[in-house]
């Protein structure tokens, strides 16, 4: 099985790939996963989030942009 979202590239990656997911706001986490919005801009999401509803992505973007 392939291991591309940990090992070496990771550490290429500002912050070793971690910080504040925005949909569920959790802290030290990676964010190593595309989310595209409806208005097509994309955000970066934990593991957890990247299969959550649309709605909260697109809430989690509009409140970034504040």
């Amino acid at each position: 099985m392939a291991k591309t979202k940990r090992g070496r590239i990771l550490w290429s990656l500002p912050s070793r790939g971690r910080g504040t997911c925005p949909v569920c706001d959790s802290k030290r986490i990676k964010l190593l996963y595309t989310r595209t919005t409806t208005d097509g801009s994309s955000l970066k999401v934990c593991k957890k989030c990247f299969n959550a509803v649309q709605e909260r992505v697109d809430a989690a973007a509009v409140h970034g942009k504040d």
